[in-house]
Formats: structure tokens, C-alpha cells, sequence
């Protein structure tokens, strides 16, 4: 029985040009080309990113996000910040560092390595505190 595998991640966008060229710096991964309404990051450890011209607008919520891991959160939320992200303040008594791209695409910055977020029995993590 053949099994699945992620093959690409792709995030939809009203502008994806200006998406991609957001995703490409917070990746490092640059854009290596463009097809139809596709704009594609380069592919990594065999995963492709796809940044694909959709009309409608972020509606609420995402149901499904990334978690970016990197060795210092808060510098990298800087970093985020200045290419035009922003942080979703609405998050910040569950302890993650709720993101989200200049189109609202949410997405999380944790610590890296295993067991770096601790998680409480609510579910809140304490790297933030």
C-alpha cells in the first residue's frame, strides 16, 4: 500500500509576489520560480513551498499552522516584525508567539529542540514568561 507524504506546503494569497518575497526572507529560501498562479520557494529536506493567488481574504482563525523553531524567539519576532509580519497579541496568555504573515496567515515561533516548550494542563507553553 503506497503511503503519503507532504510534498508542498501552499499558502494562498491575494498578492503572491509580495508573499513569497515575505516567506523567502523568513525561510531563507529563495524564490526559484513561477508558474501559472504559483510563485515557488526553493525546496528543502524534500519539501516544496508554494505561495498560489487566491481572492479571498484570511476568514478567522487558521485550522492548520506551521511552527517555525529557532534558538531565540524573540529576536526572530523582530526580525518578522520589520519584513512586515505581525504579532497576534489575542494569543499571548497561551505563552506561544502567535504570528501572522502581512496577509494574516498565522503561524507559531518556538524555542528548538525537543522538549523546549513546556506545556502546562491547559495547554500553555512557558517559554515566554
Amino acid at each position: 500500500m503506497a503511503r503519503l507524504r507532504i510534498d508542498c506546503l501552499i499558502i494562498d494569497a491575494a498578492d503572491p509576489e509580495r508573499l513569497a518575497a515575505f516567506w523567502s526572507e523568513v525561510l531563507d529560501r529563495p524564490v526559484v520560480g513561477r508558474t501559472g498562479p504559483y510563485v515557488w520557494l526553493r525546496r528543502e529536506n524534500g519539501l516544496g513551498i508554494g505561495i498560489q493567488r487566491g481572492a479571498a481574504p484570511q476568514p478567522g482563525k487558521n485550522r492548520l499552522h506551521l511552527d517555525l523553531a529557532c534558538a531565540d524567539p524573540v529576536a526572530e519576532q523582530s526580525r518578522i516584525e520589520a519584513l512586515g509580519g505581525h504579532r497576534l497579541h489575542a494569543y499571548d496568555g497561551a505563552g506561544f508567539l502567535v504570528m501572522s504573515d502581512p496577509e494574516g496567515n498565522e503561524f507559531c515561533v518556538i524555542p528548538e529542540g525537543e522538549g523546549a516548550v513546556g506545556l502546562d494542563d491547559e495547554g500553555r507553553a512557558h517559554y515566554l514568561d
